[in-house]
């Protein structure tokens, strides 16, 4: 059984929540989306990203996006109506999230943070995400992610 101590911090916050979950605690490093998913026997699709976008000086957004997907740009800024945004640089995804990349989640956030829920998030039954903490993710299913970010965002945000 685990202890508070054992989990990490988005695992912790879900509990709190009482939001379905489950932690996975990868045993081999992970250098990309497939070796992800095959760890945690799942396909790339179901590896959901959390994708920090700057718009302005101190406005930042996050998009959450699966598999080896990549945010369109032109979407993202004609659903914004911006004609400029650009991806946060490490130290701001760090200043904003709480989290290094590679471990960062729509949860746990230190301010609110307005988050954009690709439709190919959605379209999967289960999926995983960061945990805040390296060599972990967390398991849940797509319907619980959007009832636990309600209200929330989706759209069609992936490049062809």
């Amino acid at each position: 059984m685990n202890t508070p101590d054992d989990l990490p911090p988005v695992a912790l916050i879900l509990d709190a929540r009482q939001i379905p979950h489950r932690v996975f605690r990868h045993t081999q490093p992970v250098n990309s989306v497939e070796e992800a998913a095959t760890q945690r026997s799942q396909r790339p699709e179901q590896v959901v990203r959390s994708i920090v976008f700057r718009l302005e000086q101190d406005e930042y957004l996050m998009v959450l996006i699966t598999g080896g997907r990549q945010v369109s740009w032109k979407a993202l800024r004609r659903y914004l109506g911006r004609s400029r945004l650009t991806m946060a640089s490490e130290d701001e995804v760090l200043k904003v999230t709480g989290y290094h990349i590679g471990t960062v989640s729509p949860f746990g956030l230190p301010q609110a943070m307005r988050i954009l829920v690709d439709q190919s998030v959605v379209d999967e039954v289960e999926i995983s995400l960061g945990s805040g903490e390296r060599g972990v993710a967390i398991m849940m299913k797509s319907k619980d992610l959007l009832n636990a970010l309600n209200p929330v965002e989706v759209g069609e945000f992936a490049a062809e």
